[in-house]
């Protein structure tokens, strides 16, 4: 068995089921191919789409409450690791142009049981993301009717554990006596749990919208590419012009003073964001998964990807110092920090239009997250890892249509209900992991010769650099390093000792191998910005991956094409 769970699946091979266009009787129509439709415009905007959305407009409030100015230090942080990531999805997408992302690519270099692994992780990243981008589209697009004198019932956009809490809450400070303590947004979510339909601590409560907007998106992914890539660019451009228009009305209003101190709680405050900012940067690979309805992949997906984190990433650093100098950044703990600070500075008509920027903006992430999804799991569909409905393209709109109807649904039902903050680490989490292997997949990868016309990864060699990193950081920190494991709860310590563990042997291997330099650091700082996620989120990430491979053995090890193309012997005695 060891050895046909890492069977591979050569690029040639690859390549080659898709130019036959898959034919299988579970496709209808004929045509198993999709429409080639996108140009490097159009990825560049997908790409932003993707990226400027929920982090922009709510989860950066947070990162700047804990980071101060300095959080525009962890966007330029995170831009470096997203970018390492972003060249060697660049070469990936360059040598294999097919649909499936990190996925196909891990198939290629580590073989079928990572494949899968990632695959069921990149899950984490589209469809439970998008959980969290659906439930930030309805704090939004509620803030934006309540403008309009149009009230939702509370019990009507809201998850039920934040209402429980919330009254739970109240009822402890109302005892104790500390009813100050007691804020509009704790009033807010209890009086849903107050006024919601039910009885006793059974209650009807629901988020509405996030349920709606999930509907709306998924019909316009299901009825094509060409609709798809009209609204995305629309918006795009839209919203664009709103950031840019709130960054250079903000600096009129920044009082230099808020900057100091830049970083009020050390490096280590700046840190503390780490799941809000990344999850600010999630998407830019997404735009990958389109490769097979791309005019010219190898040599557009590279392109779009960069150029739409580069745009990002100097918005990005832009917004966050325009916050943190129009306000204390003891002020920003809020949902809708850029609607906020406008507010404190009495331009609320400005805080109107930047909700309604928000509410097509966090709309725009939804739509590439839910495009994304659907070619993933048609990929694995496809290898035989998941059912062949899950590969079914729509003769008509050419579309994975089962699998974006699916999608939807895993979607929809868990934005009803389940709570923001969680949602967007563990899609942290799993997105770091897919970068790790992405970046360390390029690693084994032939070298190849430069073709024109097709990215290629500069080759910098890693043989004194890597060791030489590693060992002026454990020289640097030796004293944090020495401390890990002492004290109480050394357990929790554990995905930061790993770490150092893998950076030693990386060092070792890139002085032996002379590793490539950029897929190295690549890995590293993902795999460091994944240590910085908590212990609990860990647990958290393990126990999915858990459930992934017992799927993979029950079903989808059994029933791999590659399996049965290389005649493999199942432990039933049955030849695949």
């Amino acid at each position: 068995m060891s050895k046909s769970i890492f069977r591979k699946k050569s690029v040639s091979k690859i390549l080659a089921d898709v130019e036959s266009g898959f034919s299988d009787s579970e496709h209808s129509g004929g045509s198993t191919h999709l429409t080639k439709a996108l140009k490097v415009k159009d990825l560049t905007l997908m790409g932003i789409a993707a990226v400027i959305g929920a982090g922009i407009f709510s989860t950066i409030g947070e990162a700047s409450f804990h980071g101060g100015p300095g959080v525009s230090i962890l966007f330029v942080i995170t831009a470096i690791t997203c970018g390492f990531s972003a060249l060697c999805y660049a070469e990936f997408a360059s040598r294999i142009p097919v649909a499936g992302s990190a996925y196909t690519y891990a198939y290629a270099s580590f073989g079928e049981l990572i494949a899968w692994i990632i695959g069921w992780d990149l899950l984490m990243e589209y469809a439970i993301g998008n959980i969290a981008v659906a439930i930030s589209w309805s704090t939004y697009f509620v803030n934006l009717l309540e403008g309009f004198n149009i009230h939702i019932p509370s019990y009507l956009t809201m998850d039920y554990y934040t209402a429980l809490k919330a009254h739970e809450d109240i009822e402890k400070l109302t005892a104790g006596g500390n009813v100050a303590d007691i804020t509009d947004k704790m009033r807010n979510a209890a009086a849903a749990f107050v006024n919601a339909p039910g009885a006793g601590n059974f209650k009807l409560i629901a988020n509405i919208p996030a349920l709606l907007i999930v509907v709306a998106i998924t019909y316009l992914v299901y009825i094509g590419i060409r609709e798809t890539k009209k609204v995305t660019n629309g918006m795009v451009m839209l919203k664009i012009a709103v950031v840019i228009f709130v960054i250079l009305l903000g600096f009129f209003y920044v009082t230099p003073a808020n900057w100091s101190p830049f970083m009020p709680n050390g490096f280590s405050g700046v840190m503390k964001g780490v799941s809000g900012v990344f999850f600010a940067y999630i998407g830019f690979d997404a735009i990958s998964t389109t490769a097979e309805e791309c005019t010219n992949p190898q040599r557009d997906l590279p392109r779009g990807m960069i150029y739409s984190l580069i745009i990002c990433t100097v918005l990005y650093v832009l917004i966050a110092l325009v916050l943190t100098g129009m306000v204390s950044y003891k002020d920003l703990q809020v949902g809708d920090p850029l609607a906020f600070v406008f507010a404190k500075v009495g331009l609320t008509k400005i805080s109107y239009v930047i909700s309604v920027s928000a509410v097509i903006a966090t709309a725009s992430v939804l739509l590439i997250f839910q495009l994304g999804q659907p070619r993933i799991w048609m990929s694995m569909s496809r290898d035989g890892l998941l059912p062949k409905a899950f590969s079914r393209i729509h003769p008509k709109f050419k579309t994975p249509s089962f699998a974006t109807i699916v999608t939807g649904f895993v979607v929809a039902i868990p934005a009803l209900f389940m709570n923001l903050t969680e949602v967007t680490d563990l899609t942290s989490i799993g997105t770091l992991f897919a970068f790790v292997l992405v970046c360390g997949g390029v690693l084994l990868l032939p070298r190849e010769a430069a073709v024109q016309g097709r990215f290629k990864l500069p080759y910098i060699n890693g043989k004194f650099i890597v060791p030489a990193l590693f060992i002026g950081a454990v020289i640097g920190f030796h004293r944090p390093v020495l401390e890990l494991l002492s004290g109480e709860n050394v357990h929790e310590r554990f995905p930061l000792i790993l770490f150092i563990i893998v950076s030693a042997g990386i060092a070792v291997v890139s002085f032996i191998k002379n590793l490539s330099l950029i897929p190295v650091l690549g890995l590293l700082s993902c795999l460091y910005l994944m240590t910085e996620l908590g212990y609990i989120n860990w647990l958290r990430f393990l126990a999915w991956l858990v459930i992934g491979l017992v799927i993979y053995f029950t079903y989808s090890y059994k029933n791999s094409k590659l399996g049965k193309d290389n005649g493999i012997q199942l432990p039933d005695n049955k030849t695949l």
